[in-house]
Formats: C-alpha cells, sequence, structure tokens
C-alpha cells in the first residue's frame, strides 16, 4: 500500500485512504442518488483505487484524481460531474 502522498504543490504527506472516501462521499452527497447507491459507489471506487495505490510505494494526487474520474465516469456519472462541478468552483 502507498505510504505517501504527494499533493499538486509536490509536497509529500502520509497516504490517507479515509481522505479520499471522504472526498467521493462528498461528491455523492451532491446527487439525488439514493443513499444506499451513495455508499455503494464510495466503496466501489474507494476499492478501486486502494487497489490502485497498493502496487505503489508512492502515489500522486493527481493520478488518485485521475483514477476517481474514471471510475466515477463508468459507474456514476452524476457523481463524476458533481466533483468535476466542484472543481471549476474551487479553482475560480
Amino acid at each position: 500500500m502507498a505510504s505517501i502522498f504527494i499533493k499538486k504543490d509536490g509536497s509529500k504527506i502520509p497516504f490517507n485512504s479515509e481522505k479520499i472516501k471522504q472526498s467521493i462521499a462528498a461528491a455523492a452527497q451532491e446527487t439525488e442518488l439514493s443513499e444506499e447507491r451513495k455508499k455503494e459507489v464510495v466503496d466501489q471506487v474507494t476499492s478501486m483505487v486502494l487497489q490502485m495505490a497498493g502496487e505503489r510505494e508512492e502515489i500522486g494526487a493527481l493520478e488518485v484524481k485521475d483514477k476517481i474520474l474514471q471510475e466515477l465516469d463508468d459507474i456514476e456519472p452524476s457523481v463524476s460531474k458533481s466533483w468535476r462541478d466542484y472543481d471549476l468552483e474551487k479553482n475560480k
């Protein structure tokens, strides 16, 4: 499992799978999905990201974000849209 997370600015912090899960859950909260479906999406996408992270010692923020969005595009585009909308607002 990756132990180092490389932030966008290049700084390194300990890898925290809970933060990834919380980010996906926050995007899911902004959708009209049922609570059960939101949980399924969060669990499924988190699992895929952790599988990818399990193969590495270090993992970058952009790589994690790309994997999350790729998975969300495939399984629940409404959550992917919510994530992208948040990114647009944050980066204005």
